[in-house]
């Protein structure tokens, strides 16, 4: 087993750059099986797309934590690989991926990152979709899983590897 290294700075949480992406693409393979992983194109185009929306957390200046997300409409799922379609009238901040390098594990960084992502929005339920073992994460957080009505929906759900939940956190 290997030992995690020691991370002795404050977590710093600020906006996403195009400068972060490679840091935030290494954070992203690091977490995610290969058949999740989204281009660096893809991340450019959402960071352009919602730039409001992106954060990174990191820990001895060094990016160990990622979010992005955007407003959309409840019951709208993101497809993977797919960009981001900011309605004219959102009514939920969806958070399309979280990833906490795991050499920084344990550290809150996760949570910390949904706590500022859920301040730019107060008053406004939050979406996603949960996939690997983030589970247990999410139920914490007060996020339940919802059924999709929309056949078209469900199918970009389907689209995500293993089980894939799209869950909901009420407003407040």
């Amino acid at each position: 087993m290997t030992a995690r290294p020691r991370l002795s700075g404050p977590p710093v949480i600020r906006a996403m750059t195009p400068a972060d992406l490679p840091a935030v693409l290494a954070v992203q393979r690091a977490c995610y099986l290969p058949e999740m992983n989204e281009a660096a194109a893809v991340l450019r185009e959402r960071l352009a797309q919602a730039p409001d929306f992106a954060w990174i957390a990191a820990v001895d200046r060094e990016i160990r934590a990622y979010l992005v997300g955007y407003p959309s409409r409840l019951g709208k799922v993101t497809p993977l690989g797919g960009g981001f379609e900011p309605p004219a009238t959102p009514d939920c901040l969806y958070l399309h991926d979280l990833a906490v390098a795991p050499a920084a594990g344990g550290r809150g960084l996760g949570s910390h990152l949904l706590r500022h992502a859920l301040a730019v929005r107060p008053g406004w339920p939050a979406a996603l979709v949960c996939v690997q073992q983030a589970l247990p994460f999410w139920q914490r957080a007060g996020f339940v899983e919802r059924r999709l009505a929309d056949p078209a929906q469900a199918a970009r759900l389907a689209g995500y590897l293993g089980p894939a939940r799209y869950m909901v956190r009420p407003a407040g």
